[in-house]
């Protein structure tokens, strides 16, 4: 059973989500505002679900930080009623795994929360990765990617933790090494079919990628997409 945290100022929506979640099978605990929500970190449920604007001195983008310093891999989804590029942008530089922009429908929320889940721990509710397929150790040297423990070694023994979109788009790639990706392949593959919004978000997660593994051979076909190329 997955533990959902749920940071929701305004009480009727909170309690509308947490129900509509709950009727999920999973277990939600919401916080009405980001300080009781700050010291409750330490717990690591499965996945958090952040308002962005919070009453306080603590708002999401904060928490947001404070998560993924303490476990880069846990997904966390942003909620919030100002629809603006930057906000998006923003959120996904800080490594936040989804947005949805207020107003909208709770089962919208339930949708995309299942889709992550399952995309980070796999299509049942089994902590071992396994969605019914063997899992798969990617040789993209210098890296060793695994896709069960979801991280990334290199040939010293090095490991690297990525955040679950960083790892998305490093295994999408990797396994079409060699292969020109268009920016709509790359959104199809790793937001999802449903996802609306600009296709910057693409190459403001490679800038990250490259980031996070110096090493990566990720070139950019101009005009066209990007590439990964082995050894």
């Amino acid at each position: 059973m997955y533990r959902i945290y749920l940071v929701e100022d305004e009480e009727p929506l909170s309690h509308v989500l947490s129900a509509y979640l709950e009727q999920e099978g999973w277990t939600v605990r919401a916080f009405a505002d980001g300080a009781s929500a700050l010291e409750r970190i330490s717990d690591r449920p499965d996945l958090w679900v952040l308002d962005i604007m919070l009453p306080g001195g603590v708002d999401g983008y904060r928490l947001l930080r404070d998560i993924k310093a303490d476990r880069p891999l846990l997904p966390v989804v942003f909620i919030s009623a100002r629809d603006a590029d930057i906000d998006r942008v923003l959120g996904l530089e800080l490594g936040s795994d989804d947005y949805v922009a207020k107003p909208f429908l709770p089962r919208e929320l339930v949708v995309r929360v299942r889709k992550l889940l399952e995309r980070v721990y796999g299509k049942t509710d089994e902590r071992d990765g396994s969605n019914g397929r063997p899992a798969r150790a990617i040789s993209l040297p210098p890296y060793t990617i695994d896709e069960r423990s979801r991280t990334v070694r290199d040939e010293a023994g090095g490991t690297y933790e990525l955040t679950s979109k960083e790892f998305d788009l490093l295994l999408y790639f990797a396994s079409h090494g060699g292969q020109v990706l268009k920016r709509e392949q790359v959104l199809d593959a790793v937001w999802g079919g449903d996802y609306f919004g600009s296709d910057r978000v693409v190459d403001d997660l490679v800038r990250r990628l490259r980031r996070r593994l110096p090493s990566l051979r990720l070139e950019t076909v101009y005009g066209f997409g990007y590439r990964v190329v082995r050894g």
